[in-house]
């Protein structure tokens, strides 16, 4: 019964928390604190500070903690599953249209226009990355660091989280 209970306390706010993470942090606090009594308000913001401290998709992190805390591991797998099973299985049903119409011209002109925009997002957050590295350790080491990671993963196959771990270290020494 507590698994079902997890599963819910879970998939509500994944169905109804438009916006991802911090739209369904209300709803997640309702489910755990107000309907299922799993933690105290002050415990929730605890629980919320630290997954505010964790890379990564804020939903994920608390359902996987409270899931765990209440059920053990098969709780935070259900949690888990139940904070994600309502993108994937939307983005599964958008793709199989997708896909279905892909020689549609309709879709066809939607995918031009989607991919510069793709694009420009990626620049933007590839500029602003630069900067941040140029303010924090200069100029040199930051060009140097951007030309060791293209090598790295264009000319020498290195997986990018081995390229990631070094430019942390390296980035690292220099703050």
């Amino acid at each position: 019964m507590v698994y079902i209970q997890v599963f819910l306390a879970f998939f509500y706010p994944g169905i109804l928390g438009y916006g991802g993470g911090p739209s369904s942090i209300p709803l997640i606090e309702h489910e755990v604190v107000d309907n299922y009594g799993w933690m105290t308000t002050s415990e929730f913001s605890e629980v919320l500070a630290l997954g505010n401290a964790l890379p990564g998709p804020i939903a994920t992190k608390m359902a996987g903690f409270i899931g765990y805390e209440v059920a053990g591991i098969p709780g935070a797998l259900m949690a888990l599953l139940a904070t994600v099973g309502p993108s994937l299985i939307l983005m599964l049903i958008l793709l199989n249209i997708l896909y279905r119409y892909r020689n549609s011209p309709r879709v066809k002109r939607l995918s031009s226009f989607v991919l510069p925009a793709i694009a420009i997002l990626l620049a933007d957050m590839t500029f602003d990355f630069f900067n941040t590295s140029y303010d924090a350790i200069g100029l040199v080491v930051t060009v140097l660091l951007m030309a060791a990671a293209y090598l790295a993963l264009e000319r020498m196959k290195i997986h990018p989280a081995f390229v990631i771990m070094a430019g942390l270290i390296v980035g690292g020494f220099f703050l």
